[in-house]
C-alpha cells in the first residue's frame, strides 16, 4: 500500500510541474487543460499543496463500487499567486464528468472553511455536469453544503469562479453566489436546464452555446463578468482580477509603488463636445485619470450604458462606476442599475474606494422599464451607494439630471467629495423640457412660440446648466479644469485613505432585491 501511495504522489508531483521543472508550455495554453494543468498554470510554481488526494466515493449502488478514483473528481488544496495565499479547487471532467458526489463536496467545503478561517481568497475552477445521479439526495445535500459556505464566505473573503467546461443544474448556483465569474469562450456553458429539457418542455430548439455559452451570459444575462478565449487566458484573467483585491474584508488591497510626477493630463481637454447632445466615450476620461494601463473592466458587454471596473490611482486599487454617453446617452435602466449596485457592494465589502463618473440624463422611460421594476431596481444602486462606507468621490463631467443626479453618488447620499468640470449641468431636467413646463403659458401666448421657447431655453440653461449654483450650496466641493482632475483625485484619495465610518447597529439592511 505504501508503494502504491508513493507512486500516486510521484504522478501528482509530475502533474504539478507539467512533466518537469518547467511550467506549462505555451502551446498547452491554446488547448483545453486538465484540472491539474489548470492549477499548475494558475499558481506560483511549486506552491500547490494538495488536500484529500486519497479520497474516494462511498457509493455502492449501481455498480459504483467498481469505479473508484483517487480524489473523486476534484483537486483541492492551497498555494500562492504572486506570493499571496489562495485556496483552490478544480473539478476534473474526466472522472464521472466532474459530477458532484458527497465526498467531492466535502473536499470543496474543507478548503472553503479553511479560506474563511485563514482569511484568503477562494478560487473555483468549475467543470461539472452537475449532481452525481447515482448518489441521489447525498449529492444534492453536498451542493447545499457548498451553497451555505458560499453565503458564509460572502463579504469575508473574495470568491472567484472560473467556468472552464460544462456547468449545469445545481453546479451553476455556487458560482452565481461568488463575487466574479469568468467563462471560457466556446468550451464552457452554464444553465439550470439543458437544451434537451428545454426542447421537451417548451419545444424550443436551442444549442448549448446559445442557451448558456460565454457570450450569452456576458451580453444577455449578465451572469458572466468576463470572458476569455481559452483556458490559459481565463486563468490569467483570474490572476489579474485578484491583483486588485485584498486577501479578506479586514485588509486593504495592496498598494503598488508609485512616484508622483507631473500629473496634469492635457488629453482630458476637449473630450466633452460643444454640443450637449453629442456623445463621447467615457473610457477616454477614465484612461486620462488612472495610472497607465491599469483599467480592468468588469461586465464589459452587459448593460453597456454604465461602465464598471477596477483601476489604480497613485498605486491604490479603486473601483470605477461611470455612465457611458455612447450607449443610450448614459441613462440608468434596470440592467445598468443592477450591474452597478452589485459592483459597488463588492467594493464596499472589501475596502476598495469608489470613483463615480457622472454624465446621466436620467432614468430610461417606457413601459418596458416600468413593468420590469425600474423603481425597485434603480433603488438597488441608490441603496448600495448610500450604504457604502469606503472613500467615495464623484466627478460630474456633463449632465446630472433628475433623480439620477441623486443616485449617482451625490453629496446627499454620503459621498465624501464631489467635483465637477465647467461643462457640468446639474438640474431637474434638460433646458428644453424644463422650459416647456415652466414657461408653457408664456410660450403659448407669444406671437412666435418657437422663438420664445428658444429664448426661455437659453435663459434656463444660463441659470441652471452649469455647476456653479450647486457649488454655491456646497453640493459640489470644487469646479475643476479637466486637465487637473488626476492631480486632484490623487490628493483626495490619499487624504481619505484612513476614513472610518461606524454604521448603525443592526443585523443587516433590507436592500430592495
Amino acid at each position: 500500500m505504501d508503494d502504491k501511495i508513493k507512486q500516486l504522489q510521484d504522478k501528482v508531483t509530475q502533474a504539478h510541474l507539467g512533466g518537469g521543472e518547467k511550467r506549462i508550455e505555451k502551446q498547452h495554453a491554446k488547448k483545453k487543460l486538465t484540472a491539474r494543468e489548470r492549477i499548475a498554470y494558475l499558481l506560483d510554481e511549486g506552491s500547490f499543496e494538495e488536500m484529500g488526494i486519497l479520497v474516494t466515493h462511498r457509493t455502492t449502488d449501481f455498480g459504483m463500487e467498481k469505479e473508484q478514483y483517487y480524489g473523486d473528481g476534484v483537486v483541492t488544496g492551497y498555494g500562492t499567486i504572486s506570493g499571496r495565499l489562495v485556496y483552490v479547487y478544480a473539478q476534473d471532467f474526466t472522472v464521472f464528468g466532474g459530477a458532484l458526489s458527497e465526498t467531492h463536496a466535502e473536499k470543496i467545503c474543507k478548503v472553503m472553511d479553511l479560506a474563511v478561517k485563514v482569511g484568503a481568497p477562494i478560487i473555483g475552477l468549475n467543470d461539472s455536469g452537475g449532481a452525481r445521479i447515482q448518489e441521489g439526495v447525498r449529492s444534492l445535500g453536498g451542493y447545499a453544503d457548498i451553497f451555505f459556505r458560499n453565503v458564509q464566505a460572502s463579504g469575508v473573503v473574495p470568491q472567484i469562479s472560473a467556468i472552464m467546461g460544462p456547468c449545469a443544474g445545481g453546479a451553476v448556483y455556487s458560482p452565481a453566489m461568488t463575487d466574479f465569474i469568468v467563462m471560457v469562450e466556446q468550451t464552457s456553458y452554464m444553465f439550470v436546464t439543458g437544451p434537451n429539457v428545454v426542447k421537451t418542455v417548451t419545444n424550443e430548439e436551442v444549442t448549448s452555446e446559445e442557451l448558456g455559452g460565454a457570450s450569452t451570459h456576458a451580453s444577455k444575462s449578465g451572469v458572466a463578468h468576463k470572458t476569455s478565449p481559452n483556458d490559459a487566458a481565463c486563468l490569467e484573467d483570474v490572476k489579474r482580477l485578484l491583483s486588485y483585491l485584498p486577501q479578506n474584508n479586514q485588509e486593504k488591497a495592496k498598494k503598488l509603488p508609485f512616484v508622483p510626477g507631473e500629473e496634469v493630463r492635457e488629453q482630458l481637454k476637449g473630450i466633452i463636445p460643444d454640443n450637449a447632445n453629442k456623445p463621447y466615450d467615457m473610457h477616454q476620461v477614465i484612461h486620462g485619470i488612472i495610472d497607465v494601463d491599469s483599467f480592468y473592466e468588469i461586465h464589459k458587454d452587459y448593460a453597456e450604458n454604465i461602465i464598471t471596473g477596477f483601476s489604480r490611482i497613485g498605486g491604490r486599487s479603486v473601483g470605477i462606476v461611470a455612465n457611458q454617453p455612447m450607449v443610450l446617452a448614459g441613462v440608468l435602466d434596470v440592467d445598468s442599475s443592477i450591474k452597478a449596485a452589485r459592483f459597488v457592494r463588492f467594493c464596499d465589502a472589501f475596502n476598495i474606494p469608489l470613483l463615480v463618473l457622472v454624465d446621466v440624463p436620467g432614468f430610461l422611460p417606457g413601459t418596458d422599464q416600468e413593468w420590469n421594476a425600474i423603481i425597485t431596481n434603480g433603488a438597488k444602486l441608490l441603496y448600495a451607494l448610500s450604504e457604502a462606507t469606503v472613500p467615495r468621490v464623484t466627478l460630474i463631467t456633463r449632465k446630472a439630471y433628475g433623480g439620477a443626479y441623486d443616485v449617482m453618488n451625490s453629496k446627499h447620499i454620503g459621498a465624501d467629495f464631489n467635483f465637477a468640470w465647467p461643462s457640468a449641468e446639474i438640474a431637474v431636467m434638460g433646458a428644453k423640457g424644463a422650459s416647456e413646463i415652466i414657461f408653457r403659458k408664456e410660450i403659448a401666448d407669444s406671437e412666435d412660440p418657437e422663438a420664445k421657447l428658444k429664448e426661455k431655453e437659453a435663459e434656463y440653461a444660463d441659470k441652471f446648466a452649469n455647476p456653479y449654483r450647486a457649488a454655491s450650496r456646497g453640493f459640489i466641493d470644487e469646479v475643476i479644469l479637466p486637465e487637473n482632475t488626476r492631480r486632484k483625485l490623487l490628493k483626495t484619495f490619499a487624504m481619505l485613505e484612513n476614513k472610518t465610518v461606524v454604521p448603525p447597529k443592526r443585523k443587516h439592511g433590507n436592500i430592495p432585491l
